[in-house]
């Protein structure tokens, strides 16, 4: 696009726009003309400090919270706090899982040595319990 086309775009924008505000009653134009006075005015002292970028803040960006006029602090905020119970659940239920997983094991090792064809008196003998606990580790 050329400049010409560009003005010739703009034109008819703004004419578009006034013929808009022609239709608008005197109450509802000046509330409106008093809220861009406030935005111009909340703009401008945002462009003083260095930390702030307008353009960028109404797209969310420059640190802004998705919100105009209102910041969230990062304690109240309901995702942080999902991720953190999702974590604490997930690792909950997986030192569960290890000790289910350990007690099975337990369980199912004392069963083949209660079903063995050792003599009863093999299971007395002091020997065979350190050899359980050696052979355990």
């Amino acid at each position: 696009m050329n400049t010409k086309d560009e003005q010739d775009l703009a034109k008819k924008i703004t004419a578009r726009l006034d013929q808009g505000n022609n239709q608008l009653r005197q109450g509802t134009a000046y509330r409106l003309q008093s809220a861009r006075q406030a935005a111009l005015a909340r703009m401008a002292e945002r462009a003083d400090s260095p930390r702030h970028a307008p353009a960028l803040e109404w797209a969310g960006a420059a640190g802004g919270s998705g919100t105009v006029g209102r910041t969230r602090s990062w304690l109240t905020d309901y995702r942080l706090w999902l991720g953190v119970l999702v974590i604490a659940g997930g690792a909950y239920f997986y030192n569960y899982w290890t000790v289910l997983q350990q007690a099975s094991e337990t369980a199912e090792l004392d069963s083949l040595i209660l079903g063995s064809d050792l003599p009863f008196d093999a299971f007395l003998d002091k020997g065979f319990e350190n050899w359980l606990n050696r052979s355990g580790q």
